[in-house]
């Protein structure tokens, strides 16, 4: 295609997405994106498009400029890491527009989130940006992602693993931040370099589908957890109790050979293969037998952020509601903690045995859990420490286990209920998983399960997916409702109520009689 095509093109779309009406401004501009960029990859008309958008910013009003700046800011992100690429340098002649719109802008709205957004790709600019940004009195935590994505790699004075939601949010101790710096040292300039972009991609992906979201629907607010199991501060320590597991010795099997496993204040033993299992404050350790090698991948670099003590306050009250606005398009607070909590305590209905909370985290969901079936029937397992011990600290009753949700390690027809609460997406093989619940899972027995899906178009759900934690280094993989159909259905579970504003899933499926 010639250059004077490209431009005819790309005019065409711009003029039928400045003259469209409400009821197709979203369609034209699609469209418009759809020639440009397609899943965080450049087309062939993207160098030659950037100027004509950029002559249409001040011809249109302030819903669609919005869009338009949000689209450059895509543009210029398909080329990072590089900052000096041909169409994030075609991005960067517009710099005294985009600066002199910041100057006249309000922080929160709309216009000022695609701004900040699209600023934040153009570190050379660093100084002129946030000297621009400094008369609005962003919020801080606005403030510090716009910091760190203008921020170049220091290998002398780096953080790493906690940039998202924002740099503010984490507000670390000496010992805290020496604990970092202990792990950081082990890595080599490639892993340092790969893990500090990881980190600016994914506040980039917070910052976009924040800025998205909101030039489609108005300025964000937050949904706060007023409920009183939000309460996830450090607990002390307890002792293991082997009374406790008595209580349904007879559903636990050990995960090498599926033999029963014997429960004493000292040890955890297999019957069969005799192996005895690790015992920390209290939890159990399937995955690491005495005298083996720890199960952690010593190449998960951003798993290290997840050892640190206090890691459940800070997942409850600052990772997991910012995850739920990105991943459930809850910038509008549609769904709260205390709906959460409503939906899990009437949809769960356990027959017989012990009800898993499984990937339980920081225990917000597993006390739920204990007010709707009782204490002494949960079980709480996860693969992370830290989070654990703090679950067996605050509810003492609850059995707390460290083993993997691909290996579960029960007997068939042993549970009576099983909850997933924002987790299938984290999990390494998510089909799998179900079918394990679907093994151990009595008839009449339900999951709830609560996760997310795709957005409904390609920008919203390349900002989800941009999204790297540990766990999925890679991106967060989300899912289509025909797809957790159909691992349901093969899981042997039929689904009984299925719900979601946004890109919510809620979830009760049932275990056939």
């Amino acid at each position: 295609m010639s250059v004077s095509t490209a431009h005819s093109t790309v005019d065409g779309l711009l003029d039928s997405f400045a003259d469209a009406t409400p009821g197709h401004l979203d369609e034209d501009f699609l469209r418009l994106v759809d020639a440009v960029w397609a899943e965080g990859r450049l087309t062939g008309l993207a160098a030659q498009a950037v100027p004509a958008i950029l002559a249409r910013i001040d011809q249109v009003g302030d819903d669609r400029r919005g869009r338009l700046l949000v689209l450059l800011g895509l543009l210029a992100e398909a080329e990072y890491p590089a900052t000096d690429g041909e169409v994030t340098s075609a991005v960067r002649e517009g710099l005294d527009t985009y600066l002199d719109l910041l100057s006249r802008g309000v922080k929160g709205e709309p216009q000022t989130l695609a701004l900040l957004y699209l600023l934040s790709h153009l570190p050379k600019d660093r100084e002129r940006i946030l000297a621009a940004a400094a008369p609005l009195h962003l919020d801080p935590n606005d403030q510090t992602r716009l910091e760190r994505c203008l921020q170049e790699l220091d290998p002398e004075n780096v953080v790493l693993g906690r940039v998202w939601p924002s740099p503010y949010e984490w507000s670390l101790s000496d010992d805290q931040r020496e604990f970092d710096q202990g792990w950081i040292r082990t890595l080599t300039p490639e892993q340092l370099r790969a893990t500090w972009e990881s980190d600016t991609r994914t506040v980039l992906a917070y910052v976009g589908a924040k800025a998205y979201w909101a030039v489609l629907n108005g300025s964000p607010t937050v949904a706060t957890d007023t409920s009183p199991y939000s309460d996830t501060s450090d607990p002390v320590d307890a002792a293991v109790d082997a009374e406790i597991f008595d209580r349904y010795a007879e559903a636990y099997r050990c995960p090498a050979c599926h033999s029963p496993l014997e429960f004493a204040p000292s040890e955890v033993r297999c019957t069969g293969c005799s192996t005895a299992y690790a015992t920390t404050h209290g939890v159990i350790d399937v995955l690491t037998a005495l005298g083996g090698a720890p199960a952690d991948d010593p190449d998960d670099v951003l798993q290290n952020a997840t050892k640190m003590k206090g890691i459940g306050y800070y997942y409850e009250a600052v990772l997991r509601p910012a995850f739920l606005q990105v991943m459930g398009s809850n910038w509008g607070g549609q769904v709260s903690p205390t709906d959460e909590d409503a939906y899990l305590a009437r949809h769960t209905r356990p027959v017989d045995g012990p009800v898993l909370d499984l990937a339980a985290g920081a225990g917000r969901w597993t006390a739920v859990l204990c007010e709707a079936v009782g204490a002494e029937r949960v079980i709480a397992l996860d693969v992370i420490m830290p989070m654990l011990i703090g679950v067996r600290g605050r509810l003492p009753e609850v059995q707390t286990l460290r083993a993997s949700a691909l290996a579960l390690p029960f007997d068939d027809a042993t549970l009576g209920a099983v909850n997933c609460w924002n987790a299938l997406q984290a999990l390494p093989d998510p089909h799998q998983a179900l079918k394990e619940v679907g093994r151990c899972l009595r008839p009449g027995g339900v999951l709830t399960l609560l996760t997310f899906r795709w957005g409904s178009d390609g920008i919203y759900s390349y900002f989800q997916g941009a999204h790297a934690f540990p766990g999925s280094p890679d991106g967060i993989k989300l899912f289509d409702l025909d797809q957790i159909s159909g691992w349901l259905d093969d899981a042997g579970l039929t689904v009984r109520e299925q719900s979601g504003p946004g890109t919510f899933v809620f979830i009760t499926a049932e275990r056939a009689l």
